[in-house]
């Protein structure tokens, strides 16, 4: 199938196909947006969500 037609296939749902990280961070971006959350409100958010994953990482880690 050549490149073009690949293309308009999956024009439809860009998502669908995007790694799953993708998928979360657009997920998320649109909650903050519908709710109108303030930018500096999010990334504060989104710092303390970073640290307790990343706490909760090493700790799975043997």
């Amino acid at each position: 199938m050549p490149e073009k037609e690949k293309q308009e296939e999956n024009s439809g749902h860009p998502l669908e196909d995007a790694p799953e990280h993708v998928q979360l961070a657009v997920d998320l971006i649109m909650l903050f947006e519908s709710n109108n959350i303030n930018t500096d409100t999010a990334i504060k958010a989104l710092e303390i969500v970073q640290s307790d994953l990343i706490n909760k990482q090493k700790k799975a880690q043997p």
